[in-house]
């Protein structure tokens, strides 16, 4: 049974819970802070991702403190949300998509619980849930369907040379963040579904493109579609069924090591 659901706010999206409570959730990874309040009239757990006035570089953001934090409120599934810059025509500025493939290119970030003793591999083909995907795109029939998007180190941007790379390996969306959050949630049984804003055109189509990504066009652009973003993510939370249940993807003996990690809420 889903009583609490998670969304996790991308760049752009630092608040969203009006007027709910703000816990400080300790991990054994961190504290992490966490607002516990309604949304869409349905009992959430929000976290900016990247903390309150966006002052977490995606590189250096707690991924398995915010995962566990959610984790130890009774979330089961997460909704979030990531700015990303577009590799292909297929996906215009302003446009939103869902995430149905990741491709990995981060370097020294903590991306699995299970790095003391106790050795699992994650199955990991279908990075995000198919079902909370399947509901998603009922909720945004206008938002892409499919995206594959790769996952860059950051803080910098893309080069040109990355960015063709990238677009010639069939990859649509470039992101920060989504790596090793996705790949975290899954082993700790929270099932996720990322909505995707695409802000730019990553290092551009051509020399002079007006659309070749900044930190400011990304800021002035997630701006101008708050009001979609928020609707969006009320839209899915709605969605998701009380009985929703994450797919098991770790065995009882990794859960077990798990739950045996647990602090006191």
């Amino acid at each position: 049974m889903v009583d609490i659901v998670g969304v996790i706010g991308g760049t752009g999206v630092g608040e969203l819970v009006v007027g709910g409570e703000m816990r400080d959730i300790p991990t054994p990874f961190g504290s992490v802070i966490v607002t516990v309040g309604e949304l869409a009239g349905r009992r959430v757990a929000f976290l900016p991702r990247h903390g309150a006035g966006h002052t977490i570089a995606p590189h250096l953001i707690n991924a398995r403190a915010n995962l566990w934090a959610l984790a130890s409120l009774g979330v089961r599934a997460v909704v979030s949300t990531a700015a990303v810059g577009s590799l292909r025509p297929g996906f215009p500025t302003e446009s939103f998509a869902l995430a149905d493939q990741l491709v990995d290119r981060t370097a020294g970030r903590a991306d699995t619980f299970f790095d003391g003793g106790l050795v699992r591999h994650l199955p990991f083909a279908e990075p995000f849930c198919p079902v909370l995907r399947s509901l998603a795109i009922d909720v945004l029939p206008d938002a892409a369907p499919r995206a594959t998007v790769a996952v860059i180190q950051g803080p910098r941007f893309s080069t040109a040379a990355e960015s063709r790379i990238f677009r010639e390996s069939g990859i649509d969306l470039v992101n920060m963040s989504l790596c090793p959050e996705v790949a975290l949630a899954a082993e700790i049984g929270i099932g996720t579904v990322t909505m995707c804003i695409v802000t730019d055109t990553d290092s551009g189509t051509s020399a002079g493109d007006p659309d070749a990504v900044t930190a400011e066009l990304v800021f002035r652009r997630l701006a101008a579609v708050k009001p979609r973003i928020v609707a969006a993510i009320e839209g899915i939370v709605a969605a998701v069924p009380s009985r929703y249940m994450p797919r098991p993807l770790m065995d009882d003996e990794a859960v077990a090591a798990l739950r045996a990690l647990r602090v006191a809420r």
